[in-house]
């Protein structure tokens, strides 16, 4: 098939439209697209991240004794809506209700 230099830049017109007619209709979705949100935190106790702290330390400082510290790292993670185990020194995590060691503050 042989395009006219005319037909060619039909053909490159039409294609942009359709890609950017695409964009649009991709950003337009997105904005509709609900993240997950961390259940409400009024009230819970929270600590102020230090350098060297990480969620197990966290975990372990503000557990019940006898109480797995894996699920308080898990039960952090949901109340703050963390996707993964990072996290950045000054930042204010909210714990799960309990008493939290003098090492950390909040409340």
């Amino acid at each position: 098939m042989r395009l006219t230099r005319r037909g060619r830049a039909v053909l490159v017109i039409a294609v942009a439209l359709l890609s950017l007619g695409g964009f649009w209709l991709g950003t337009r979705a997105a904005g509709y697209a609900q993240a997950e949100r961390p259940p409400s935190t009024a009230g819970l106790p929270w600590v102020q991240v230090r350098e060297g702290d990480t969620l197990w330390s966290i975990a372990e400082a503000v557990a019940h004794p006898g109480e797995d510290p894996t699920a308080v790292v898990k039960e952090i993670r949901r109340l703050n809506g963390l996707t993964g185990s990072l996290i950045r020194s000054g930042t204010r995590l909210h714990v799960p209700g309990g008493a939290v060691t003098p090492l950390h503050q909040g409340q």
